[in-house]
């Protein structure tokens, strides 16, 4: 009879304890052919091995097992009746115990019945007492039932009920054992890939069909995965693994990659598959899948790490318009982690004082004097450095933190601002322009903010112009436009920031409090000459004066940003813009700079 151990040998257990009565059989004070008697007809396979480990009496239990008669057994090495010598750790526990040592030897072993069907054995060896030192009792217990109990109750723990695929546990468990074979060299390409999936639309099949026919579906999809898996497969080594991880979300892990070609021709696979028409429980129909492809080295890489990155790509794959696959971008990474670095250390940088204010001139167009500034927010980051407003503007919107940093930027430009008054008497006073989100308005009293800063700088509420963008203000009602009600009858001015690439609709503003429209910068730079001497586009002209004339008409003043060249400020000056702002003037600068430009032209 041959003998194998299990797969990777298990551990031979050597309990060094002392041994009691009950762990072998003992002649002591029992007559000889009454043990002789137990010993024979006992249904435990057993046999008597001496310190040799030569089999000095055997069973008729054993002989069955073995297919062999007892007698013929006599004599025979024990250890290779029952693959004991197959490894060195389970040959050395036996060998401790046929030297006389307290202890016994339990393992397990996959042995080959007499009618060739595989057997799981658990073997045990014990000193027999009241024998000669070294002589022990082996006994074996056919565990083949037990091990397959426990081989259906893994597969039950391992695998999803609904479309019988491994489930998250086993998954994992593959995965961190391909990694570890792929970093270690174990005869692979030493790179992983992964497809992780979600089905588009899942949840309204759910919720309009049910979860029987949502049921179905799952396992109809994991039927199409699994038989692109085999496609993907054949040729090579193994098949991906197809696993479900949970609700609608499957995975497919594909072990000795050979790069993203191999990942991109099986997440287009599955694409298609997927997108096919199902035919249900007489329902027909119709899914799509967003996959997030990841294919890379497995040293250095770690199971977590890559189903971070897995999902960060079914994310993105998501927000780029579903029913498609889309590969992990490092450099997008980068940039998601910065903008989670950034969101997380907003509020803490307002409390740190690491914002600063830099400021933009507004010139008067008709005599290129400085008529007012608009403060400009920059976040001077510990470890990004110096980040502009749109790096950072949004984050604060969405979290809230544009509350305090707006409360903050208003203060200090207005605290600037009266500055510049105080210390320049005899120059007429600029104005400060200050961008305000909509979240202020929403989430906190802006009104009051702003009277009790005007209150605590000095400076004159005609001397403060908030700035909204135009999608914003239009169309506002209840609570903003009550807000830019008083802050106008304060007042306060109002500007339209951006004005042209909204609503546009210029009859509405005469029903809000609003003073200013500052014209969107991609205006003025349509008046870009088309050629060195060649005449400009008299189209743009006509659409920017047209704007400002009917601004004027409901008596608001315009400004024009982006003025970069002489050429586009005299056109806009001939037109009867009132304001001009950009690089032909200035950059934004410190508040020193701005000290230089009061009372000469800009």
């Amino acid at each position: 009879m041959s003998g194998t151990s299990e797969g990777p040998t298990p551990a031979a257990d050597l309990d060094r304890s002392a041994v009691t009565e009950s762990d072998a059989i003992t002649a002591r004070g029992a007559e000889p052919r009454s043990y002789r008697s137990v010993f024979t007809g006992a249904p435990l396979a057993m046999a008597v091995v001496d310190r040799e480990g030569l089999v000095v009496g055997a069973n008729l239990a054993l002989g069955d097992l073995l297919g062999s008669e007892p007698d013929a057994l006599t004599g025979r090495i024990a250890a290779d009746l029952v693959d004991l010598a197959s490894d060195a750790r389970t040959w050395h526990a036996y060998r401790e115990v046929l030297r006389g040592r307290p202890a016994r030897l339990r393992c397990t072993r996959r042995l080959k019945h007499p009618d060739g069907q595989p057997l799981w054995a658990q073997v045990t060896v014990a000193p027999l007492r009241g024998e000669e030192p070294g002589t022990v009792l082996l006994s074996v217990a056919d565990i083949s039932a037990r091990r397959e109990l426990q081989a259906r109750l893994r597969h039950l723990q391992m695998h999803d009920p609904v479309t019988r695929l491994p489930n998250r546990t086993l998954f994992f468990e593959r995965l961190t054992a391909a990694l570890e074979a792929e970093a270690y060299g174990q005869g692979g390409t030493g790179r992983v890939g992964l497809c992780y999936l979600d089905l588009d639309g899942f949840k309204a099949v759910n919720d309009t069909l049910g979860h029987r026919v949502g049921d179905r579906l799952l396992a109809a999809v994991a039927d199409r995965l699994t038989r692109c898996a085999d496609e993907a497969g054949r040729g090579r080594v193994s098949a991906p693994l197809v696993a479900r991880l949970g609700g609608d979300e499957f995975a497919l892990l594909v072990e000795d990659s050979t790069g993203t070609e191999q990942l991109a021709d099986l997440a287009e696979a599955v694409l298609n598959a997927v997108q096919a028409p199902f035919e249900l429980l007489g329902q027909r129909l119709s899914v799509s899948a967003s996959i997030g492809v990841v294919e890379r080295q497995a040293a250095g890489t770690s199971a977590t790490a890559l189903m971070q990155a897995a999902d960060t790509t079914l994310y993105w794959a998501k927000a780029d318009g579903k029913a498609r696959w889309t590969l992990f971008d490092p450099e997008r990474n980068a940039h998601r982690m910065t903008r989670q670095a950034l969101a997380s250390t907003l509020r803490p940088a307002i409390d740190r004082g690491e914002f600063t204010l830099e400021y933009q001139p507004l010139v008067r167009m008709e005599d290129s004097r400085l008529r007012g500034v608009e403060a400009l927010v920059r976040w001077n980051h510990p470890q990004f450095g110096m980040l502009t407003p749109n790096r950072f503007i949004g984050l604060a919107e969405e979290d809230g933190s544009i509350v305090p940093l707006g409360r903050w930027v208003l203060a200090t430009a207005c605290r600037q601002a009266r500055r510049w008054q105080v210390d320049h008497p005899g120059e007429p006073p600029i104005f400060v322009s200050v961008n305000v989100a909509v979240r202020q308005v929403w989430d906190s009293d802006l009104v009051a903010d702003v009277a009790a800063i005007l209150a605590e700088t000095g400076l004159a509420p005609h001397l403060l112009q908030l700035e909204l963008t135009e999608s914003a203000v239009m169309g506002s009602a209840g609570r903003p436009l009550q807000a830019l009600q008083a802050l106008s009858d304060m007042g306060v001015h109002i500007a339209i920031d951006d004005f042209g690439t909204g609503y546009s609709n210029l009859a509405y503003l005469s029903r809000l409090p609003v003073s200013v429209l500052k014209l969107d910068g991609s205006f003025v730079r349509g008046f870009q000459y088309e050629g060195e001497g060649a005449p400009p586009n008299p189209a743009d002209e006509v659409v920017v004066e047209a704007m400002i004339q009917l601004a004027h008409r409901l008596g608001l003043t315009v400004t024009a940003e982006c003025v970069e060249t002489s050429a586009q400020a005299a056109r806009l000056r001939r037109i009867g813009c009132d304001t001009g702002q950009g690089w032909l003037y200035s950059r934004p600068v410190p508040p020193d700079r701005i000290s230089g430009l009061l009372g000469v032209r800009v």
